[in-house]
């Protein structure tokens, strides 16, 4: 299956580097280039591309603001920032983003965003159009990354870092355990001031070294209920 691709860069050397980086995969096909977001939105309306590989600095019309609307396309294609400014990641996921790339983009960063978009599944991406965010925002040694929030099993607060922990990793994430905890109350809740577990994956309660804690499917950590906190704790495990 040909993956069509929109490249959207008002600097001609980025858009360059991104054709050569494509050039190499006989799988993708580049529909079009746009050197700002109105033209972006034009192109994408004409041409229907799976993905779109954006910056987020242009004139006229910046990345975030074609995203949003790029996205409410149907279908959705996924939109990949690829920007030498790392402090729009946050806004950049709010508009519905994919991946956030930065430059100067790597190939392998570049095939890895790539395989993602084009294996994630359609629902996936109508769910990026709903006003409810259904991943986090990570850095990792590949960028700037999306993880996906029903996979997450707890969430550890160190100073001012927040780590989720899945079945699979660990990574550390842009929001702060408050943030997520008022987003996502649904699937959340606190056990301790620094502690959030996904209430799914609650399989039960446990003394360790004198302490109650909460055992988690998936993980070996077992983080300690607050004494505050357990009879709320308790009061919600039978509705769980």
């Amino acid at each position: 299956m040909m993956i069509k691709v929109l490249i959207v860069d008002d600097e001609s050397l980025a858009r360059v580097r991104l054709q050569r980086f494509l050039g190499n995969r006989s799988d993708v096909q580049v529909v079009g280039e746009a050197k700002n977001g109105r033209e972006a939105i034009q192109m994408a309306r004409q041409w229907l591309p799976s993905i779109v590989l954006m910056d987020v600095r242009m004139p006229e019309m910046d990345g975030l603001e074609a995203a949003q609307q790029i996205t409410r396309m149907t279908p959705p294609p996924a939109v990949i920032f690829c920007t030498a400014f790392e402090d729009f990641a946050l806004r950049a996921f709010d508009a519905r983003a994919f991946a956030y790339l930065l430059k100067p983009v790597k190939a392998d960063e570049l095939d890895a965003a790539l395989q993602r978009a084009t294996c994630a599944t359609r629902a996936q991406l109508d769910d990026q159009t709903r006003s409810h965010r259904r991943h986090l925002c990570s850095r990792t040694h590949n960028g700037l990354e999306l993880i996906a929030v029903e996979k997450i099993r707890l969430l550890q607060a160190d100073q001012k870092y927040v780590t989720a922990y899945t079945a699979d990793c660990e990574v550390v994430l842009s929001d702060t355990l408050k943030e997520i905890e008022q987003e996502f109350s649904q699937l959340f809740v606190r056990v301790h001031r620094s502690a959030l577990v996904a209430r799914d994956a609650i399989e039960g309660l446990t003394y360790t070294d004198g302490h109650l804690s909460i055992k988690l499917r998936d993980i070996t950590i077992q983080p300690i209920v607050s004494r505050r906190l357990e009879p709320k704790l308790r009061q919600l495990l039978p509705q769980l």
